[in-house]
């Protein structure tokens, strides 16, 4: 594998992405998403050549557990993107503002994020809007985790202050 690898030939032989693609179905992974799975299974064969490390002693049993990992892992986003979507719709199904309270709330939000100092601003948009864990923020500023959560908790507090101040929650 690893010569084949070298040089610049497929690292998965026609055999071995049959039954990649077979776990994948076999795994749930629906037929549009099976190409994108056999290039994931691909990719960690060339990632694996490019470390250096060993090629593994089966390549297809070792493919084959990779296309396993991926259905699961397929399966997981899906889960979540389904109770992301319940969440949503159970919001919609709270008492719905009307459009002109939605643009009232939405200017004082804008203004209100303006008013914060850049760092606490940095970690509420990024928390909130942009859905990343604090973990992932934390490593992404080079900053500790600790420092992420009383960041937010300290813009939190002044965003629904200032909210309350402005009467509009």
């Amino acid at each position: 594998m690893a010569r084949r690898v070298r040089e610049g030939d497929d690292p998965l032989d026609a055999a071995q992405e049959r039954r990649v693609r077979a776990v994948l179905a076999l795994g749930g992974v629906p037929q549009a998403d099976l190409p994108d799975g056999v290039q994931q299974v691909r990719l960690r064969l060339l990632e694996r050549a490019a470390k250096g490390d060993e090629a593994p002693r089966d390549v297809s049993a070792w493919a084959a557990v990779v296309a396993s990992n991926f259905a699961m892992d397929w399966h997981r986003a899906r889960r979540r993107q389904e109770r992301v979507g319940e969440r949503l719709a159970s919001l919609r199904q709270l008492a719905h503002p009307s459009g002109e309270d939605t643009s009232v709330l939405s200017l004082a939000v804008a203004q209100g994020l303006d008013e914060l100092p850049d760092q606490q601003r940095q970690v509420l948009v990024l928390r909130f809007f942009a859905d990343l864990p604090v973990r992932s923020i934390a490593h992404e500023l080079g900053i500790p985790e600790g420092t992420v959560k009383s960041r937010l908790h300290t813009a939190v507090r002044a965003l629904r202050d200032r909210l309350h101040e402005d009467e509009v929650v």
